[in-house]
C-alpha cells in the first residue's frame, strides 16, 4: 500500500479507470455477440443495425486506447465480410 498522498490517490484512480474499462470491453463484447447472432439467424435488417452499432462501438474503443486501431480496423473488416456474405 502506498505512503505518499499522490501515490495512494494514483491507486484510486487507476481502479476507477480499470472498473471503466471492464465494463465498456463488457458492452463490446454483448454488442459483438448480438452482431454475429443476427447474422447466425439471417436477419438482415438486425445484424445491419446491430452491424452499425459494432463498428462504432469498436471504434469508441480504438480511440480509448482500450482496443489497438489494427485490432479495430480487423473487427470492422471482420464484422462487414460477415454481413456481406449473409
Amino acid at each position: 500500500m502506498p505512503n505518499i498522498k499522490s501515490a495512494k490517490k494514483r491507486v484510486k484512480v487507476t481502479a476507477t479507470k480499470t472498473l471503466k474499462n471492464k465494463i465498456f470491453k463488457s458492452q463490446l463484447r454483448t454488442i459483438v455477440k448480438k452482431f454475429y447472432a443476427a447474422v447466425e439467424a439471417g436477419d438482415k435488417v438486425a445484424a445491419n443495425a446491430m452491424y452499425k452499432e459494432a463498428v462504432k462501438k469498436v471504434d469508441h474503443a480504438a480511440v480509448r486506447n482500450i482496443m489497438h486501431k489494427n485490432a479495430a480496423a480487423h473487427k470492422k473488416s471482420q464484422f462487414t465480410k460477415a454481413l456481406n456474405n449473409m
